[in-house]
């Protein structure tokens, strides 16, 4: 009998020494109006132009950040490391700008949104109600604590955020693996 898969969440490791932190300008080079949360639809997205970046807290740049809508914003090692897992159906990676800097950066998209957290494994989960008063989230997590899916739902799919609670990224064993034997910066993960 095969081991089951192992899933991870994958988040912003905000204690790295001197470490930049960055967020989203909602808009474009150019200046147009950017959604700030088309990033986590589980959808392609074309844009005119780079969405831009800035960097709330100065300091040293990583591969792998998140901004304070947990949108990922990598290096091009991320996306050569990602081509070599063969992930292009998976993830969409949109060039961006992060002011200040010359060198490429990109936010990661991934294209999967799936509802796959296991609610009796984790340590907490809530919904939104009609009493809440937010009726276009109702039936939606309102708060996830301790997060865990399961293996059946995600079929192959190998990066996702999970449907309901779209701030968290999920990614294989084998992804985690391979950004931590590449010596990607920023990462940091716990089994899902």
């Amino acid at each position: 009998m095969s081991t089951p898969q192992r899933y991870f969440e994958l988040w912003d490791k905000m204690n790295v020494p001197g470490r930049w932190v960055l967020y989203q300008k909602d808009i474009d080079e150019y200046g147009n109006r950017v959604e700030p949360w088309l990033f986590d639809k589980g959808r392609l997205v074309q844009l005119e132009g780079r969405p831009v970046l800035g960097i709330a807290h100065p300091g040293r740049a990583l591969d792998f950040s998140l901004t304070e809508l947990a949108t990922p914003v990598v290096t091009g090692r991320v996306v050569s490391l990602f081509e070599r897992l063969d992930l292009g159906e998976e993830v969409q990676f949109i060039p961006a700008q992060v002011e200040g800097q010359s060198e490429p950066f990109f936010i990661l998209n991934a294209l999967h949104v799936i509802r796959c957290i296991d609610d009796a494994r984790c340590e907490h989960v809530s919904y939104w109600t009609p009493e809440d008063g937010e009726p276009e989230l109702v039936g939606k997590y309102q708060n996830v604590r301790g997060l865990k899916v399961d293996p059946a739902r995600m079929g192959n799919v190998r990066i996702c955020r999970p449907w309901g609670w779209t701030g968290a990224l999920i990614v294989t064993e084998r992804i985690k693996l391979a950004m931590e034997s590449a010596e990607i910066t920023g990462t940091r993960f716990r089994e899902a």
